[in-house]
């Protein structure tokens, strides 16, 4: 099996319980991120959720991408929101795309938010993070250090900006198939989180290791597009994307981070064999 492989629900997606709405209001410029290998963009729907969307796939049981407009008037809100809440299957996607709570149960994998539950502003929203629609596997180090680094390194870039757009999701290594549970949620190799500024007019995005000793690094926009096959933002100029902006350093991060790295850089300077293995198999993935 790889993952890259996926299988069509056209014939149940039209009998959800929800619509599979576009809600713009998410997107930088309207437009959703797109899935640029054909293969993979079968047997998905956009979910869209009161402060943020996913596509959710058949495949991996989980999304490809979830995404937000975070604002700091949301944050505020957010702050103020009494963190809370619990996981759920979502039942607005047939049974053969929901994840489920056993698959995580005794996997030695935590359940990781995409769109972040602190990012929600009201007990609704927050709830609404929580569905496994927005859920992939990563590992506790990841999930419980370096990502949350990221995501704090995101809001206050939020707070500076008043308003920024950001697209998160997995990454996977189709010549390491390691899953989780009687669904057999795949396990990514990476998560990442790609941002525009639209007041600056600037991109980035955080890339992390899914590992034990998980690793983050800064990088573009046009990287990470090679490395996942997914395009954060369709509507913004190129140009844009490929340059890094100053992003903020990632908290409760050991490694010591550029603000400018390179696509050589980032593949031969990235932890260990393994992990280099991983991600030569992504970018050979994705070029065929």
């Amino acid at each position: 099996m790889k993952y890259f492989l996926y299988l069509p629900v056209c014939l149940f997606v039209c009998t959800l319980p929800v619509r599979a709405a576009s809600c713009p209001d998410m997107f930088a410029g309207g437009v959703p991120p797109a899935v640029l290998r054909e293969t993979a963009r079968i047997g998905t729907v956009q979910l869209c959720n009161a402060n943020y969307a996913v596509l959710a796939s058949e495949a991996i049981k989980g999304p490809l991408w979830s995404a937000e407009d975070l604002t700091e008037e949301n944050l505020e809100i957010a702050d103020r929101t009494r963190r809370q809440g619990s996981f759920l299957a979502d039942t607005r996607l047939p049974a053969s795309m929901q994840a489920s709570l056993e698959d995580y149960r005794t996997s030695g994998y935590d359940r990781g938010h995409m769109t972040p539950s602190g990012d929600e502003p009201g007990v609704q929203a927050q709830q609404q993070s929580f569905l496994l629609s927005n859920i992939v596997p990563q590992t506790a180090e990841l999930n419980r250090g370096a990502w949350e680094g990221v995501e704090s390194a995101v809001r206050g870039w939020a707070r500076q900006e008043g308003e920024i757009f950001v697209v998160t999701g997995p990454g996977y290594d189709p010549d390491q198939i390691r899953t989780i549970g009687r669904g057999r949620i795949p396990v990514p190799a990476v998560t990442w989180k790609a941002i525009y500024d639209p007041a600056a007019n600037g991109t980035g995005a955080y890339v992390c290791l899914n590992t034990r000793r998980p690793t983050c690094k800064i990088t573009s926009v046009a990287l990470l597009t090679q490395l996942v096959n997914i395009d954060p933002f369709p509507a913004v100029p190129a140009s844009l994307k490929d340059h890094v902006s100053a992003m903020p350093p990632i908290r409760e991060t050991p490694a010591s981070l550029s603000k400018q790295p390179q696509a050589r850089e980032l593949l031969r300077e990235w932890g260990s064999k393994a992990a280099q293995k991983a991600l030569r198999a992504l970018v050979k993935a994705l070029v065929q």
